[in-house]
């Protein structure tokens, strides 16, 4: 049987369709690989062409190296020769190793030589980019804060993608930072041809430069290549194109494989239009559309299609699949980003309960539209015990700026950690070098001292030069402010150095400022009680930056507290509550440092989609830490919270659970796909919001999201979640890729309220989060009477009947009970007790009804210790037990 009896129509006739330029628009999971794999064979076996003859580009090595393999086991036997099946930058490099001295230019001097690259070039990798820029910043004396040597690169690269020289750079500048930029690309350009050296952009470059300035070498690769494929066509970008071009030759024998509904890499240089214009490029082309999709059910299909047809920029394809039916779309709305999580692992668990039980190997992702998204996800899977794996990053804990941020904490909590202090001490480089290290270790050394003990005593004794002394102050001074907030004597401290200020002219902290209210910024480090009317309870205030100015020198002021926080000296009228020295927060403490060291200002200068995800990172650790005041943790606990769920010894890349951005999904597939966060804002992001085209390119990343799924896809979202600087979860809009799905594809899974438009509705009405909770009762999975649902008819009865411990919420009582029984272990349940009377200003006590504003109404299991300061175990019917602090608790009575 010849394995063309392998092929469905559409692709038969893509593969036998040989002559002349043919655009295959496969659809998603519609066999394009073999496509491409079987045209080579056909190419060979059946007409007789010479392997060596046929050249297909793709873009990964991975993808390179299994399409050789396959080709090989089809027609392995059949020539010595092989085609060259390689990745766009590996064909340049050969290209260019064999012809690039073609294009040098005679020297007009007699004996110099020929102007140009030579066979032997070298290929600079982002270190070695790096340090050119660097030194030419250095040359022309520019601030590497300012425009950092990253932000010179992104911009360079970019234009190099659009094929614009330093001059065309220039002319289209708007601003005096591209103009600095086009001035350094010009100058970069020069480095590296007197170094003989080329970036990775420049292997495309030149090879297209190559093929366009000697004819001779043009005509012997159109000698050479009489069939060209381009797999991923849509993720071309402008020098791939023309490099395609340049290869077609006279016959116009080129295969684009690609589907414009996947093109999701704008950002990289990607252009759309090559795809869409393809028939305008060759008049005579063949349009070919693989439509029968072999991966997905057809409900997961037309729920997909439906959402990427409102995009205007697309050619059209009507997928259909054998798989006729399947699950409805799974729709969860959970009341905050936690319970998504933890929805999505109690789920999952339940999946591998059941597909092992069956013998089936179950695989299952969550997808995301941020990398920060990770934790929440990654922390609900150890909850339930469950192995995961990263995929397209570290796990959020390993990532470089968060391990900053935590080395950060690990020094104000423990001054003597070494390590730690390592990491941070020129961490954004404050100008403490490698040569002031090495003094400072040797001061250790000999004097038997810690390295921050060195430091202090380098200082007092002036043993360095004077600008790293002055570094060293002001890193000293910003730690010793960070712990002087962590004990609560940092008004005190600012009190004393602005006593001392008009004995020194080198102060690192500016006197206490008059009250005046600043405009509110978004990275704003202070917390203001007055902007959130119903707490009862003060931080105290932090620091806040008077200008850009103040922040980067480290310099801040402070507003004195309204009322008096310490509870001293104050009248009834102006203190109506006498509070114990105030406390600051984990997450107050982690603000004030971002601000301090400028980490997030840094990070926007540099303007790069990495560095926005770095930003978004940053933003969820502060998140994280909120949601550890929440649980009344010290930064002791926070810090031991974060090294356990970074513990390496639990990642495992033989898992069966896969989490990972939108982006690193393309390509893949599973049974179970969860997509999350679809919110607007979130996905899609904020920073497409104001550009269609960049919204359509948002909506297709969701349909890449989607066909990603074979058996079963869930969409989550969260009513409430928290943003970075925001003490209470914020409302979320959901996002319009859901109002795009079908409804009758739709099944609920647990909620009563409406899919699409109710969080918005709600804050319209200026509803309160508690008034919109309390009013519809939200199901969650920890709920033990599932049958409350309306939705209940939709789902399998067998779910709704099984009792397992994920029926009680994650860590009631009932929960913790069970998960001790389950390992032999003895917990007793404490009977309810009288309620007690109230002894304290609120004073709640076991056996009391309260009710909280996020987590409804509850009932309080244990008290430790009196006062404000005390900490509440209270037990929520949906949300299982959390331990608050009284005083930010912002309890009632029920």
């Amino acid at each position: 049987m010849s394995f063309l009896d392998q092929l469905n129509p559409q692709q038969r006739e893509a593969v036998e369709a040989t002559e002349g330029p043919v655009l295959i628009l496969a659809g998603a999971g519609s066999g394009k690989t073999r496509v491409i794999i079987y045209r080579i064979a056909y190419l060979i076996e059946h007409k007789g062409v010479m392997p060596e003859s046929i050249l297909a580009m793709t873009f990964t090595n991975k993808a390179a190296a299994e399409m050789g393999e396959r080709v090989e086991k089809l027609v392995g036997g059949l020539s010595i020769a092989k085609p060259v099946i390689s990745t766009f930058h590996s064909f340049c490099v050969r290209m260019l190793r064999r012809d690039i001295e073609a294009m040098r230019i005679p020297s007009t001097v007699p004996g110099k030589p020929a102007i140009g690259h030579t066979k032997n070039f070298v290929i600079y990798d982002e270190a070695d980019q790096q340090s050119v820029v660097k030194s030419l910043m250095k040359r022309f004396g520019l601030d590497d804060k300012e425009l950092t040597p990253r932000t010179v690169l992104s911009r360079i690269s970019w234009a190099k993608n659009h094929m614009l020289d330093p001059h065309e750079l220039y002319l289209q500048s708007a601003d005096p930072k591209t103009e600095r930029v086009a001035h350094l690309y010009e100058e970069y350009r020069k480095e590296l041809r007197k170094a003989n050296a080329l970036d990775f952009d420049d292997l495309l470059l030149e090879a297209v430069r190559l093929l366009k300035s000697a004819p001779h070498v043009r005509d012997y690769y159109n000698r050479r290549f009489q069939y060209l494929l381009i797999d991923e066509y849509q993720d071309t970008n402008r020098p791939q194109y023309e490099l395609m071009r340049m290869l077609a030759g006279e016959h116009h024998n080129v295969c684009a494989v690609g589907d414009e509904d996947q093109s999701i890499y704008s950002w990289r240089g990607a252009d759309i239009r090559n795809i869409l214009e393809f028939e305008q490029d060759f008049p005579e082309a063949k349009i070919i559309r693989l439509e029968q999709n072999y991966r997905s059910t057809q409900n997961i299909l037309q729920a997909a299609s439906a959402v990427v047809a409102n995009n205007v920029r697309r050619k059209g394809k009507n997928l259909w699949t054998a798989r006729q039916g399947g699950t409805k779309i799974g729709y969860y709305e959970a009341p905050d980003g936690e319970n998504e999580a933890l929805f999505a692992a109690d789920w999952i668990a339940r999946y591998m309960r059941e597909a092992n039980d069956r013998g089936d190997t179950p695989r299952a992702a969550v997808l995301y539209r941020t990398n920060s998204q990770s934790r929440l996800f990654e922390e609900a899977m150890r909850r339930y015990g469950l192995k995961y794996h990263v995929v397209g990053g570290f796990s959020f804990y390993e990532r470089a700026e968060i391990k900053d941020m935590i080395s950060y904490l690990k020094v104000i909590q423990n001054p003597d950690d070494t390590i730690s202090l390592l990491r941070v001490i020129n961490t954004p480089a404050r100008g403490i070098g490698k040569g002031t290290i090495d003094t400072l270790e040797r001061l250790a050394l000999e004097t038997g001292l810690s390295l921050c003990g060195a430091i202090r005593e380098a200082i007092k004794r002036q043993l360095l030069p004077a600008r790293a002394v002055t570094s060293l102050k002001n890193f000293q001074q910003l730690i010793d402010d960070a712990r002087a907030m962590l004990a609560g004597v940092f008004v005190e401290q600012l009190e004393q150095t602005s006593a001392s200020a008009s004995a020194s002219a080198e102060v690192a902290l500016a006197t206490p400022a008059p009250e005046v209210e600043p405009a509110p910024d978004e990275n704003a480090t202070t917390f203001d009680p007055e902007q959130f009317g119903n707490f009862s309870f003060d931080f105290g205030e932090t620091a806040e930056p008077e200008s850009s100015d103040d922040a980067e020198t480290g310099r801040l002021r402070d507003r004195r507290p309204e009322a008096d926080a310490t509870g001293d000296g104050g009248n009834a009228t102006e203190a109506p509550s006498s509070f114990p020295a105030p406390t600051v927060s984990t997450a107050d403490l982690l603000k004030f440092l971002i601000d301090r060291t400028g980490y997030i200002k840094l990070l926007e200068q540099e303007d790069t989609p990495e560095a926005y995800s770095r930003i978004e990172n940053l933003r969820e650790l502060v998140n994280a830490a909120m949601d550890s005041r929440d649980r009344a943790e010290s930064l002791d606990e926070f810090l031991d919270h974060a090294a356990l769920i970074a513990d390496a010894d639990d990642y495992d890349e033989r898992a069966q659970i896969t989490l990972m951005s939108l982006h690193a999904a393309k390509g893949l597939e599973f049974p179970l796909v969860f997509l999350s966060g679809l919110e607007e804002g979130l996905f899609p992001h904020s920073r497409t919001m104001l550009v269609p085209e960049d919204i359509e390119e948002e909506r297709r990343l969701c349909y890449v999201g989607m066909t990603r799924a074979m058996d079963q896809l869930i969409l989550t979202r969260a009513v409430y979640r928290r943003r970075y600087g925001t003490d209470l979860p914020e409302a979320s809009v959901p996002s319009r890729f859901l109002e795009e799905v079908p409804g009758g594809l739709i099944e609920e899974l647990g909620s009563r309220r409406s899919r699409v438009g109710t969080a918005s509705q709600a804050v319209q009405v200026g509803r309160s989060p508690a008034a919109f909770d309390s009013e519809s009762t939200h199901y969650s999975y920890e709920d033990e009477d599932q049958s409350v649902s309306w939705h209940a008819n939709h789902r399998q009865p067998e779910r709704a009947s099984k009792q397992t411990a994920a029926a009680h919420a994650y860590n009631s009582i009932e929960n913790i009970a069970e998960f001790f029984a389950s390992r032999g272990k003895k917990f007793s349940v404490a009977k309810s007790a009288p309620v007690e009377q109230p002894t304290g200003k609120r004073g709640f006590r076991p056996g009391q009804r309260v009710r909280h504003p996020k987590y409804g109404e509850g009932t309080v299991y244990q008290r430790e210790g009196e006062g404000e300061e005390a900490k509440i175990t209270v037990q929520f019917p949906r949300f299982g037990l959390k331990k608050l602090v009284e005083k930010y608790a912002q309890l009632e009575k029920a």
